[in-house]
C-alpha cells in the first residue's frame, strides 16, 4: 500500500535482520502496521494494530475480500474528506490514503500530467497485497492499551521524532518506556527511527529518500535499532 512512511521499499533490508532472530511459531506483533507493508511479506502468527479506524477497516475489509473502486473523481474526493460519516470506513481509508499524493492522509486529490489513475493503480496493488494477509489479526486501538502474546516479536514503526509526516501529539518518551518494558517481559523488540535514546543499539542503517510532498523529497538514514538490555 502506497502510504506516507512506508517500509515497502527497504523491508528487503530489515526482515532478514528480524526473521533470524525469530523462533518457531512465534508472533510477529506490529503495533503501529501502517499500510501492512512489513507484516505482508511475514508468515505464521500476526497481529498488526494501528490507532486510524479507517486504516484498519479498510486492512479488515481487504482481508474479507474487498475490492476498492478503481475510479474515484477529484469531486468525489473532496465530498467524502468533507463527509467521512456519509460513507463506508473502508471506502474513506480507501480514498483518504490511495488517492492522495504520496499516500498522505487527505494530503490533496493525487494527479499528474500523464493523467495517471491512481485509484485504478491502488486498487489493483491492495487486491494483490490482501492475497498476504490470511491469518493476520488486525486490530485498532493505543499501541499502549494491546494485549501481545507472551515472548512475542514486536516490530515498531512509530510517528518519528521531529518530523512532520503524522499528526503531533505522540509520546515519545512514553513510547521508549514502553519498548524497554516490553524487552523486560521477554519479548524481541525493533524499532525504526531516525534515532533512539542512548540505551538503544542501532543494528541496521538504510539511506534512502523521503516523500513529504509533491515537490519535496529528503534523503533520510533510516534506522532499526533494539534495547540494549
Amino acid at each position: 500500500m502506497q502510504y506516507m512512511g512506508s517500509k515497502n521499499r527497504i523491508a528487503k533490508h530489515l526482515l532478514p535482520i528480524m526473521l533470524a532472530e525469530r523462533k518457531p511459531e512465534q508472533w510477529w506483533v506490529e503495533p503501529f502496521v501502517g499500510g501492512a507493508n512489513m507484516i505482508d511479506k511475514v508468515e505464521g502468527n500476526r497481529m498488526g494494530n494501528d490507532s486510524h479506524e479507517f486504516l484498519i477497516s479498510l486492512l479488515v475489509a481487504l482481508k474479507d475480500g474487498y475490492v476498492p473502486p478503481t475510479n474515484i473523481s477529484k469531486e468525489l474526493y473532496y465530498a467524502i474528506k468533507s463527509n467521512p460519516q456519509d460513507y463506508p470506513k473502508e471506502l474513506v481509508g480507501f480514498v483518504g490514503f490511495l488517492c492522495s499524493f504520496g499516500g498522505k492522509w487527505w494530503g490533496g486529490y493525487a494527479f499528474n500530467k500523464k493523467g495517471d489513475n491512481y485509484a485504478d493503480r491502488g486498487s489493483r496493488v491492495l487486491t494483490k497485497q490482501a492475497k498476504n494477509f490470511s491469518g493476520v489479526f488486525f486490530k485498532c486501538g493505543d499501541y499502549l492499551d494491546m494485549e501481545i502474546p507472551p515472548n512475542s516479536l514486536i516490530y515498531c514503526d512509530p510517528p518519528y521524532a521531529n518530523t512532520c509526516e503524522y499528526k503531533d501529539g505522540f509520546n515519545q518518551d512514553v513510547f521508549w518506556d514502553w519498548c524497554r518494558t516490553q524487552t523486560k517481559k521477554g519479548h524481541t523488540v525493533f524499532i525504526s527511527e531516525y534515532s533512539a535514546p542512548n540505551d538503544f543499539v542501532c543494528v541496521k542503517e538504510i539511506q534512502h529518500k523521503t516523500i513529504l510532498d509533491k515537490n519535496s523529497q529528503y534523503p533520510r538514514i533510516e534506522k532499526l535499532f533494539r534495547y540494549k538490555a
